[in-house]
């Protein structure tokens, strides 16, 4: 009898542990349905439609196709027009509509997206349609980064992760201090950046440069950005020891290109073919690339000879001109005041070139020279009375940059 006893409890046992295994097995099969929440909609409650612009979209003509009349199409335009100008809905751009999820062609709410950064919402859920503009939620990353020139300057920090975006802030940095056209292919760099991503994750690119240095002819070069007036917008560079980076000159007037002929006394002109002085330095760049002033200054002369094609020259002071040539378009005119950096032309090849490129001509005391060889001056240096501020400010930069150049190259 015991043992029949004990059979029973473990066939009632067994049952019991089946049971449990089943039930955990139906738990496991039903998982609760993830909460899905975007531009402010748990979209778990309506059918979600996602689409771009096409050519001939129009929001009247998405809304017909939305199941809305004429006059219903009307009437919510004349509603939504003083917060959301339909008019500038365009060919590309990103639309979400959230419809009901039982009726078909039943939208509620209409979501259109300008930039990564916004979006505007019509919501059609009541008689009177609610729109508004949102700013999507951006988050800021920090990190220091050190890599070597490997190619040109935005290819390498596309390697090392960083959008290609900063290497025209870098070259904007020092851009009085460095000649990009003379990097080369083991050149160092290490740089401190703030970094923008939308709060899921999407990278959007540099919010802001905090510190950096590019070693050039085997001297580090740090950049330091600094506000002397802490109330003011303007912020300038300094290196280590607070001497700022700005020059009167940039170093030239085009971006990234080729040094195709120097300043010479003699050389063999490809077009006339004799030999002759070259009072100037010739940058090759595609047609249409603009060229900038390389100083602030007054636009004494523009005009076209057989020889300078189209030109520019401008008076920077009392000791300094400069001259462009070649141009494809002139952009300023005659008695113009002109900032560093200006765009002044287009490259072109007009007069006696063979092909698009600027050259570019300096005037020292009314004499030309070789502006790659001159010493030129600064711009104004650092108030004495920021000095302290400025070397705390900078001093964990540097040690940070220094850090992580240890890290990579070891030194």
């Amino acid at each position: 009898m015991r043992y029949v006893t004990i059979i029973l409890l473990s066939l009632i046992l067994f049952a019991c542990n089946k049971k449990e295994e089943k039930e955990g097995t139906k738990k496991a099969e039903a998982p609760k349905e993830k909460i899905v929440v975007e531009f402010g909609f748990k979209l778990n409650d309506f059918k979600v439609v996602h689409d771009t612009v096409q050519s001939g979209d129009s929001f009247g003509k998405i809304l017909s196709e939305q199941g809305f009349d004429a006059a219903k199409v009307h009437e919510i335009n004349e509603k939504v027009k003083d917060s959301f100008d339909v008019r500038n809905i365009r060919i590309g751009k990103p639309f979400t509509l959230l419809q009901n999820k039982t009726a078909p062609n039943d939208l509620k709410v209409f979501i259109y997206q300008p930039d990564k950064m916004s979006y505007y919402v019509v919501d059609l859920r009541d008689s009177i349609p609610l729109v508004y503009k949102k700013e999507r939620p951006v988050v800021i990353k920090r990190r220091a980064i050190a890599a070597a020139i490997d190619g040109s300057v935005s290819s390498t920090l596309s390697r090392a992760g960083v959008s290609p975006s900063l290497a025209p802030e870098l070259s904007k940095i020092y851009a009085w201090s460095i000649d990009f056209f003379k990097i080369k292919k083991g050149d160092k760099f290490a740089v401190i950046v703030n970094e923008k991503y939308l709060e899921g994750g999407e990278y959007l690119g540099v919010e802001n440069v905090e510190a950096s240095y590019f070693e050039y002819k085997g001297k580090k070069i740090y950049a330091f950005p600094f506000k002397q007036d802490e109330n003011s917008k303007r912020v300038d560079y300094f290196d280590e020891e607070g001497k700022v980076l700005k020059n009167m000159f940039l170093k030239a007037p085009l971006k990234f290109v080729n040094i195709t002929s120097r300043f010479a006394k003699s050389r063999f002109h490809p077009v006339q073919l004799r030999w002759k002085a070259h009072n100037g330095t010739d940058y090759a760049a595609a047609t249409g690339t603009p060229i900038m002033t390389t100083a602030s200054g007054t636009v004494v002369q523009t005009g076209y000879t057989g020889g300078n094609g189209n030109f520019v020259k401008v008076k920077h002071n009392g000791t300094y001109s400069t001259q462009y040539l070649h141009m494809s378009k002139i952009l300023v005119r005659q008695g113009q005041h002109v900032q560093q950096g200006q765009v002044i032309g287009k490259v072109g090849s007009t007069g006696l070139a063979t092909g698009p490129h600027v050259c570019y001509r300096f005037w020292k005391n009314g004499v030309q020279v070789d502006p790659l060889r001159q010493k030129l001056p600064n711009s104004e240096p650092m108030n004495p009375k920021y000095k302290a501020r400025f070397i705390t400010e900078m001093t964990p930069l540097k040690k940070e940059l220094d850090s992580v150049s240890l890290a990579k190259f070891g030194e």
